[in-house]
């Protein structure tokens, strides 16, 4: 069982602590998936009572995360292969759109930033820290996102975040692709500036390809 915590600074109800807590845990991979989630023991590491617990559990089934398995209870959900190219699928296709409309919009402030988050990710990689990495990685690809001025692209964006988190903080494990990933955050980068749609489109959409090959290489899916 995972060692978990609560973060009892945030200005938020219990079950909120303890559902952000539970989701934290399996989108960084502390639980693990196909581990079982049992309510008491939840509370008693926590140090809550089991509602709170049961409430963030339900919750985590919504969105995908846990999985309610006949006369086993709740699972941590597996990590499918159908899963990953759904998500991806989507994800491919809204960062093509995406670059394209930074490429039209993007003002000097948002480029200014882009460098230094493109400098902060390969600062990151040096780490070693997965978690460190992967906030990077968000920061630099939330620049060009909101770049685009669009409320509902980036709403529906954000509405696939946690899914999108938990399969990047796999592929980011893997330390032989991140001078890979800085190569392709510069093409991207470049691309956007130049404001070549084509070259930013498919810059995009090959940083997803090669996400996508990454995962598939690396996880036993359970389809």
């Amino acid at each position: 069982m995972a060692k978990l915590s609560l973060n009892m600074d945030e200005y938020l109800p219990l079950r909120d602590v303890v559902f952000h807590a539970l989701r934290r845990a399996i989108l960084t991979g502390e639980l693990v998936p196909g581990e079982r989630l049992m309510e008491i023991h939840l509370a008693q590491q926590l140090g809550v009572s089991r509602t709170p617990v049961r409430e963030a559990i339900h919750k985590l089934e919504l969105e995908g995360l846990v999985s309610m398995i006949p006369r086993k209870g709740a699972m941590v959900a597996e990590i499918s292969e159908h899963g990953l190219r759904d998500v991806l699928e989507v994800r491919r296709a809204l960062d093509a759109f995406c670059a394209e409309l930074a490429c039209e919009r993007m003002n000097d402030r948002e480029k200014e930033r882009l460098k230094e988050a493109y400098e902060a990710f390969a600062k990151a990689t040096e780490t070693k820290d997965t978690t460190v990495i992967a906030k990077a990685d968000v920061d630099f690809h939330d620049i060009i996102i909101n770049s685009t001025g669009n409320e509902r692209l980036i709403s529906t964006i954000n509405n696939l975040a946690e899914q999108i988190y938990r399969y990047r903080f796999e592929y980011l494990k893997d330390e032989s692709i991140h001078k890979g990933l800085i190569a392709e955050h510069k093409m991207l980068m470049d691309a956007i500036f130049s404001k070549n749609i084509e070259e930013a489109k498919r810059a995009a959409s090959t940083h997803i390809d090669n996400q996508e090959k990454s995962i598939l290489s690396q996880i036993h899916f359970k389809d």
